[in-house]
């Protein structure tokens, strides 16, 4: 799904990427808040405000994929990387070579799973991403085949690294291989088989 095109992406992107990080700051803060109940419900008060405010318009569904008027695609919705996206982490995919790609993150306690450390499901979200992203070829998506996650130890909150490397391809499958690393600690492993769909 492709929503309409906007006249200055650019512009956009100036005003929803503060206004979706100041959500997901608000999201941690109401995690980890230790105000009075009086000052509890003042916040909610203004949030309902807020809420009225964006609500004026609002998209039916999901958001799909945004494009300026030159079609370029933006995923600002999608959970992981999406601009608009206040759950998204976000992470930034850096490209370390060819089929060899990079994240580094910081985790907050929105995602905790096991006190002081991430939720599983999150560890494997990630990864499927991120392992994806190595994958990827300009002009030529895949999908997630099958994805292998292996819980090596726990991984806790804070500062952690994502890496992704290609093993090798047969025909429209690309098998790879990755990790989440923590203080120099591989926490979790995986593996999987991304497709290709038919051209």
């Amino acid at each position: 799904m492709t929503r309409p095109g906007i006249d200055d992406i650019e512009a956009a992107r100036a005003v929803y990427q503060p206004l979706t990080q100041s959500v997901r700051t608000l999201i941690d803060t109401l995690v980890r808040t230790e105000v009075d109940l009086d000052s509890a419900r003042a916040a909610h008060a203004h949030i309902r405000k807020a809420l009225d405010l964006l609500g004026e318009k609002v998209m039916p569904g999901s958001f799909g994929t945004c494009s300026d008027l030159q079609q370029r695609g933006e995923p600002w919705g999608n959970v992981v990387i999406g601009l608009r996206n206040p759950m998204a982490l976000p992470l930034n995919i850096v490209d370390d070579s060819p089929g060899q790609v990079s994240a580094d993150m910081h985790v907050g306690a929105a995602y905790e799973g096991p006190p002081g450390h991430v939720h599983g499901g999150v560890c494997s979200l990630v990864l499927d991403h991120v392992l994806s992203a190595a994958a990827y070829q300009p002009g030529r998506p895949v999908y997630t085949g099958t994805l292998q996650i292996t819980y090596v130890r726990p991984t806790p909150l804070g500062e952690l690294r994502a890496e992704a490397w290609v093993e090798h391809e047969a025909g429209r499958k690309t098998y790879v291989r990755g990790r989440l690393v923590s203080e120099g600690h591989t926490t979790v492993k995986a593996q999987g088989i991304f497709i290709r769909p038919v051209d």
